[in-house]
């Protein structure tokens, strides 16, 4: 069962380890964690937070499902929070039942939070590509400045095999790592091969809709 969080027992935030980087402040993954991340689907998003709360009462009630592998509150430069995070468990079960346990959860009286499947894309489309490049040329190229590539896909084109359409699709390890990676992609300041590229979703990703998450909420 899951209780309302007590804020006089939260974690000390030393002892949570958050550190502050990107508009976030991120905790994990777990010092003891070895492997690849966790596989998609294990990523929620936790939506409605009242402007108080914090990093570590977020923390302490949502590890009361499961292990967490990433927790990651967005703040404003204030640091004050921006009404949402994500948090990403150790395996597909546990974000399931995050969503079936704490999606409508009474965080304050009368506040309500939204949590549900983050969309957790991995890929990018990259337009731009020299027709003359091979996936290995792609991949070492993009791998200099974006961490967490884990696959390139060029397609040949249709009438000489000899050469790419001159686009790509660039996998990651993680939602994180694309994230950061199409963030650095479109800052204007990278060039690959010398050249500017576009730089997309590979699969639209829909916006958050935080009306619905309120709809959905005050059904309840």
């Amino acid at each position: 069962m899951i209780v309302p969080t007590d804020t006089s027992r939260m974690f000390p935030k030393n002892e949570c380890n958050f550190v502050q980087v990107n508009g976030q402040l991120k905790y994990g993954p777990p010092k003891d964690w070895s492997g690849p991340p966790p596989p998609k689907g294990c990523e929620i998003f936790i939506g409605k937070l009242p402007p108080e709360i914090c990093e570590d009462e977020l923390l302490q009630l949502f590890e009361q499902i499961g292990p967490i592998y990433e927790f990651r509150l967005m703040i404003h430069f204030s640091n004050a929070n921006k009404g949402f995070a994500f948090a990403t468990y150790t395996n597909k079960e546990d974000a399931k039942r995050a969503i079936l346990k704490l999606d409508g959860f009474e965080i304050r009286p009368y506040k309500r939070i939204g949590v549900l499947l983050s969309k957790d894309n991995r890929k990018l489309y990259v337009g731009g590509i020299p027709l003359n490049k091979s996936e290995d040329d792609v991949y070492h190229e993009i791998s200099r400045h974006t961490e967490g590539v884990t696959k390139v896909c060029v397609l040949p084109n249709s009438y000489d095999h000899t050469k790419n359409r001159g686009f790509a699709f660039v996998e990651y390890e993680s939602h994180r790592h694309v994230s950061i990676a199409r963030r650095v992609l479109l800052s204007g300041n990278v060039k690959l091969f010398n050249r500017k590229v576009t730089v997309d979703w590979a699969d639209p990703e829909p916006e958050i809709d935080e009306t619905s998450l309120k709809e959905r909420n005050d059904d309840k």
